[in-house]
C-alpha cells in the first residue's frame, strides 16, 4: 500500500470515529422534549387501583408517599429521567396514559387525575424526615478491680441529612432522606471524669467503606463489658432500612485513650 493511500484511509477513519465521538452526547447536554414534559404536568395514579403514586409539577416529580424526596425529572426521547441517574423506558403516553418500564423491568401504567382536592393534596404534604425525635440517654454503673464507674451514653438527633435510594411499590427508584446522629459519651470514676467526647460517623471511615458510609447514620452505642483494656463499646454504623450494618468495638482505656475495632458487617 503506497503512503498517500493509506493516509487516506487513515484520515477516512478517523472522521469517522471523531464524528461517532461527537454525537453521543450526555444525557445533561441532549434536549428534552418540552411537549413531554408539559403533557406530564398532573397528578397521576397506578391505573389498576387508582391510588396516587406521583404529581409532575413544572421540572420536578413529587411522590405521594411522605418519605420519598421530589426529584427533578426530563423527557429525551422515548426516556424519562429522574434525578441524575435513574431512567425509564416509555411504552405510551398521551395527555391522560403513561406507561413505562420500572427499574425490574415491568410494564407499570399510570392514568392522569382531574381531582383538584387530590392535587392540593400532594402539594401541600411535605417530605417526612425519618429520625429519633428525642434524646435516647443511657447511664450504667459497672465495677471493675474494686473500682465503680459510672457511664454516660447519649444518642442525639441532629439535622445532619442523609439519603438513600430505596424503590416504592411501582418499581421507581427514589430518595428517601434520614437524619443522622451524634452519640456522646462520658465515663466518671467518682467525680473524676476519664472520658468525654462526642462521636460523629465520620470517626469511623476507616472501618467503614466510604460508599457504604455516605448513606448510613451513626446507629447506637451499648456498653458491653469492662476488662484490663479499659471500657467496651459496640457501636452500630448502619444503612436505614437495610441489613447493611458494620459493628465496632469502640474502647476507651481507664486513661481515656479511645481505640476501634471493626468486630463484623
Amino acid at each position: 500500500m503506497n503512503k498517500v493511500l493509506y493516509h487516506i484511509i487513515i484520515g477516512a477513519v478517523l472522521a469517522f470515529v471523531l464524528s461517532g465521538c461527537g454525537q453521543q452526547k450526555s444525557v445533561a447536554e441532549q434536549k428534552e422534549s418540552t411537549e413531554a414534559k408539559k403533557l406530564l404536568q398532573g397528578v397521576w395514579l397506578e391505573e389498576d387501583s387508582e391510588t396516587p403514586v406521583f404529581q409532575m409539577k413544572g421540572d420536578s416529580v413529587y411522590y405521594a408517599d411522605s418519605t420519598s424526596m421530589p426529584a427533578r425529572f426530563r423527557v429525551i426521547g422515548d426516556t424519562l429521567y429522574i434525578g441524575s441517574e435513574y431512567r425509564y423506558f416509555i411504552e405510551k403516553h398521551t395527555n391522560h396514559l403513561l406507561w413505562f418500564r420500572n427499574q425490574n423491568g415491568e410494564l407499570v401504567k399510570f392514568v392522569k387525575s382531574d381531582d383538584a382536592e387530590m392535587k392540593d393534596e400532594i402539594e401541600q404534604q411535605k417530605p417526612q424526615i425519618l429520625s429519633l425525635n428525642k434524646v435516647l440517654k443511657r447511664d450504667t454503673v459497672v465495677f471493675y478491680d474494686s473500682q465503680r464507674y459510672h457511664l454516660y451514653v447519649a444518642i442525639n438527633p441532629t439535622r445532619y441529612k442523609v439519603t438513600r435510594p430505596a424503590i416504592n411499590e411501582d418499581g421507581m427508584e427514589v430518595e428517601n432522606v434520614y437524619y443522622d446522629n451524634i452519640i456522646h459519651l462520658s465515663i466518671f470514676q467518682g467525680s473524676t471524669q476519664l472520658f468525654s467526647r462526642d462521636f460523629r460517623k465520620q470517626q469511623y471511615a476507616e472501618k467503614v467503606p466510604a460508599q457504604i458510609l455516605q448513606s448510613s447514620i451513626l446507629n447506637n452505642m451499648e456498653f458491653t463489658k469492662v476488662d484490663a483494656n479499659g471500657f467496651h463499646f459496640n457501636v452500630s454504623v448502619c444503612v436505614p432500612d437495610d441489613a447493611s450494618c458494620y459493628l465496632i468495638d469502640q474502647m476507651v482505656s481507664f486513661s481515656g485513650k479511645p481505640s476501634v475495632k471493626l468486630l463484623e458487617y
